[in-house]
């Protein structure tokens, strides 16, 4: 199903570049991130002119967040980057509601070898989330325990297939400039590659 989906796009390349929302989300929740585990929260909320959300709760916060990264969901890709960004916010905040407890979460969190886990996670929900057939097929499945049991491999599958590669440290990658748009670019066209050159067992 998954390898189907592709020509549907337009094949691995029109896929690619129709993935707006997913290209600038990595770009961006990579900037939030890097800032975040370099240093600190309330600063990388500061210049990324999200000022206005330092000292806020978690509703303030992870609304404000989710739209700087995905839009504002006006159309199924942004919508499908929202509901993909709103999964990692909630790996990177947890339970935390106040300010203190969202600051000492996010940044005990983040780290240099979980952001790229953290990105690609954002990349393989997106991808995911934006393949049309899935809900239609998954809704022909009457035995919950089955249901979840293919959810979850369709999900894994695209996870594996993510691969987010970096030439170094990334907390000083320019996620906001063109090597955070080059890495976002590559790693969205080598996806949909990947799912494109899956055999029949795999989808």
């Amino acid at each position: 199903m998954l390898a189907r989906h592709v020509p549907v796009l337009g094949g691995a390349g029109g896929a690619a570049a129709g993935a707006r929302a997913g290209r600038s989300g990595v770009q961006r929740l990579g900037a939030l991130l890097a800032g975040v585990g370099g240093t600190g929260l309330e600063s990388t909320l500061t210049s990324l002119g999200l000022a206005t959300l330092v000292g806020r709760t978690r509703f303030d916060v992870l609304d404000e967040l989710i739209t700087f990264i995905a839009g504002d969901g006006d159309d199924l890709d942004s919508q499908a980057a929202r509901d993909a960004a709103c999964d990692v916010l909630d790996e990177v905040f947890g339970d935390a509601d106040t300010w203190t407890e969202l600051t000492d979460t996010a940044e005990t969190a983040v780290s240099r070898e979980n952001l790229l886990t953290l990105l690609e996670t954002f990349l393989a929900q997106y991808v995911y989330n934006r393949v049309p057939v899935i809900a239609e097929r998954l809704s022909r499945i009457t035995d919950p325990h089955a249901l979840r049991q293919a959810d979850e491999e369709m999900r894994q599958i695209i996870q594996v297939l993510v691969s987010l590669r970096i030439p170094h440290d990334p907390y000083a990658v320019d996620w906001a400039g063109p090597e955070g748009r080059q890495i976002a670019e590559d790693t969205v066209l080598m996806t949909y590659e990947a799912l494109q050159g899956l055999d029949g067992d795999a989808q």
